[in-house]
């Protein structure tokens, strides 16, 4: 039986109190990155010493792996990625274990 789960409806882009965004969104990993992500998660729990969602995992590995985002802020010159059309897009983010 293939039954798809009806998702829970969560707004595209909140502001939160510390000055970040939160963005929801569905993407379909195959099942070795959710694993290395999952791997990724035990190591930043054991730094932490609590337990971390994928979620979480997720957003941890961004900051540390993303260079300053220039283009987020006001004033500042495009980079060429962003300002080319067909540029930069999802294949471009870094991937969850050191391997590509």
């Amino acid at each position: 039986m293939n039954e798809r789960v009806t998702p829970q409806v969560f707004p595209p882009m909140q502001a939160l109190p510390d000055g970040e965004a939160e963005l929801s969104l569905v993407v379909r990993l195959p099942w070795e990155d959710v694993a290395r992500l999952g791997q990724e998660a035990g190591r930043l729990a054991a730094q932490m010493q609590r337990p971390v969602t994928l979620d979480e995992a997720v957003s941890n590995r961004l900051r540390s792996t993303r260079p300053a985002a220039a283009h987020a802020r006001p004033g500042a010159e495009q980079p060429a990625a962003a300002a080319a059309p067909g540029g930069a897009g999802v294949t471009s983010l870094p991937r969850i274990s050191g391997t590509a």
